[in-house]
């Protein structure tokens, strides 16, 4: 029987009388909807939801985000402000260690080092006896050695210095600067987009590897017989005074000067081979663009001002422009008037056919279009004439049509009127390297020392005296060595070279002057070219031809920092391997002077390629391969002369120096 129905209020009444774990709660579906189809529906209408609040899955996204975006901001904050507590806690521990109040009550010093005695031919003290060569065991152990005296603190000393085996030599290094410079970065320091004390080294700690000493001085004069070299120092009161340095190695590394080229009116120009060169140029350059800006300066004195010359097309010169122009470009524009960097000219005279003429003739080519495309004037096969206070004058020969019609080559002389010159025109002999030169009456090249393929002087002891760098050549001329060079080479003494015996001169000429080995390597072909009578030998006035003939196939090398630093690494290893072998080398007879062509085989030159900056932009010639690009190359660029640093501080200072320019421009203070 079915029972009745009861009013809803009933049942509720009802059910609070039924235990709790019996109730069972009805599940309710409702229907799947996702964040994005909410969303979706409510844009095509299909809801009633427009204009309620956003969804809560919404607000807890946008709340993570800005709690992960706190979080991460707090760390990055919080390691900042630990990074720098640590590395101000490093600093102070280093000072609180490493300060110490030393307290040098006696300090041995040999009477001789106090009072040198006088002699050599022009009775002056000689340097026997150092003042520190008896300030401990090490220092005494020291002094026994032989003596390596080192003239100059270039990339040829360098080299020498980072090769050589500390302890086998008692070193000591003559240069008027007491630090190395790298030079390739001059330009750049010559406007200030680096500052000059990234690009210097102090010697001393230099030498202190090798446990060397420094004497701040020039040489002057060198006396071979008694193996003295004279050095000019200057004292506290300005007066020059001169000593004797005895030796028993000498390297010459004293480099090169400007060449003049028999110009007048030099001294109005500029040079960049030095720090204080480096100085003179910015003084210049600002100074210029100061007066330019002047209300008072009349707009011919201030394009007179503005108009900068650069005599030379080689790497310093186009580099030198180039930093001219980055110059005007990134800081003059901004922090001077406008008319001031609208009135620059820059202008280069090479004297050949084209800027950067030892690199590849496409790179040469991409220089040019480059300058001309940011209007810096390229003047090629002209000559500078002379140089005024207030001008440059030059000759070139130009095309013009005479009377007749006819087309011919006339000198024409034009006269650029400027304020600022700098000469890089090539090199020539330092004065000391001059006087070597004078003593040895071998020696006929003009502007170096000639050296044989171990870099011994030709003409001077064997073994005693080398020479490397710009202050040095290796020789190229291989007929001066006919007669040895027949003499090893005739087996059978009839006086002609037959094709054998050839063979033989072939590879005493490879070894003598490695540098002829490229033009030696058809030895049937070159034997039957010049055996002129067809009687399958040589006669001697043909091996005289063919000899000479080939010595003027042989290129020198290149007067770079390159060259100077390979040679100083070789000299430093050559002279660490005779000090090392020195027992083996007087058991069998061979004195130490002449272990070179025992331990150590001749020079050899490794081109590593040759790199240029031209504005925002570089250049690499490297084997025949050329790379030209802008930034992506001058990054290059800027690597590889970075990764070339001396030490670690200059290393660090150098990538300061092009942060500060990047971000803040470069200091334009005239001090």
């Amino acid at each position: 029987m079915m029972q009745p129905s009861r009013p809803f209020g009933m049942v509720l009444r009802a059910s609070r009388t039924i235990p709790k774990d019996v109730i069972r709660q009805p599940r309710i579906s409702y229907p799947e909807r996702t964040f994005g189809s909410r969303f979706s529906s409510s844009s095509t209408g299909s809801t009633s939801s427009v204009g309620q609040s956003p969804a809560p899955e919404r607000r807890w996204s946008l709340m993570r985000l800005g709690l992960s975006v706190a979080k991460y901001t707090a760390f990055l904050i919080g390691s900042a402000g630990a990074g720098v507590l640590l590395i101000g806690g490093s600093v102070f521990i280093h000072d609180a260690f490493t300060y110490s109040e030393k307290h040098l009550d006696r300090v041995p010093v040999s009477p001789l080092a106090l009072n040198p005695k006088l002699g050599g031919p022009k009775n002056l003290p000689i340097a026997e006896v150092n003042l520190d060569d008896e300030e401990n065991e090490e220092c005494i152990r020291m002094a026994g050695k032989p003596r390596l005296v080192i003239v100059g603190g270039g990339w040829g000393a360098l080299g020498v210095l980072k090769t050589l085996n500390p302890g086998d030599y008692h070193v000591t290094v003559i240069a008027p600067e007491t630090f190395s410079t790298f030079t390739p970065l001059l330009p750049s320091a010559a406007v200030g987009t680096v500052q000059v004390r990234s690009l210097v080294e102090p010697l001393r700690k230099i030498i202190a590897r090798v446990r060397g000493h420094f004497l701040n001085g020039y040489a002057v004069d060198l006396v071979m017989s008694e193996q003295l070299l004279e050095v000019e120092t200057i004292e506290s009161d300005g007066k020059k005074k001169r000593l004797y340095v005895p030796y028993d190695k000498l390297i010459i590394a004293v480099g090169s000067v400007s060449s003049t080229h028999g110009v007048p009116g030099l001294e109005h120009c500029f040079q960049l081979k030095t720090i204080s060169d480096a100085r003179n140029v910015r003084r210049r350059v600002l100074d210029n663009f100061e007066t330019a800006s002047l209300p008072t300066t009349t707009p011919e004195e201030r394009k007179r001002l503005l108009t900068f010359v650069i005599c030379g097309g080689g790497p310093t010169g186009i580099e030198t422009a180039a930093e001219i122009y980055d110059l005007c470009q990134e800081d003059i524009v901004n922090y001077f008037p406008k008319i001031c960097r609208k009135e620059v000219s820059i202008y280069i005279v090479q004297s050949r056919d084209h800027i950067l003429n030892t690199y590849s003739e496409n790179i040469s080519k991409y220089a040019e279009q480059r300058f001309a495309r940011d209007g810096i004037e390229v003047v090629t096969n002209a000559r500078v004439k002379e140089v005024w206070k207030d001008r440059v004058v030059y000759t070139i020969k130009v095309e013009e049509k005479d009377k007749d019609g006819k087309i011919q080559k006339v000198t024409k002389e034009v006269a650029v009127p400027s304020n600022f010159v700098l000469w890089s025109t090539g090199i020539a002999m330092n004065p000391f390297t001059r006087r070597v030169s004078d003593l040895l009456p071998n020696q006929v090249h003009r502007k170096a020392i000639e050296v044989d393929a171990h870099l011994r002087v030709v003409g001077a002891p064997l073994g005693t005296v080398y020479a490397l760098g710009d202050a040095a050549t290796i020789e190229t001329s291989v007929v001066s060595h006919i007669l040895e060079l027949v003499d090893q080479a005739d087996k059978n003494k009839d006086g002609k070279i037959d094709y054998n015996e050839w063979k033989i001169m072939v590879a005493q000429i490879k070894k003598k002057i490695p540098m002829a080995g490229p033009h030696l390597e058809k030895v049937r072909d070159m034997f039957e070219r010049y055996d002129i009578d067809h009687d399958d030998s040589l006669a001697i006035n043909e091996v005289a031809t063919l000899l000479a003939e080939l010595g003027n196939k042989i290129t020198s090398l290149p007067a770079t920092a390159q060259v100077a630093s390979q040679q100083g690494k070789y000299l430093g290893h050559k002279l660490s391997k005779i000090a090392r072998k020195e027992i083996v080398l007087a058991a069998n007879g061979i004195s130490a002077d002449v272990g070179d062509d025992v331990v150590s085989k001749p020079f050899h030159y490794h081109h590593l390629g040759s790199l240029a900056y031209i504005g925002n932009a570089a250049v690499f010639d490297f084997d025949g391969l050329s790379l030209m690009g802008g930034l992506a190359a001058m990054y290059a660029w800027r690597s590889i002369y970075w990764s070339e640093q001396v030490s670690s501080r200059s290393r660090a200072l150098l990538m300061f120096d092009w942060v500060i320019r990047g971000i803040w421009g470069r200091d334009l203070s005239n001090i």
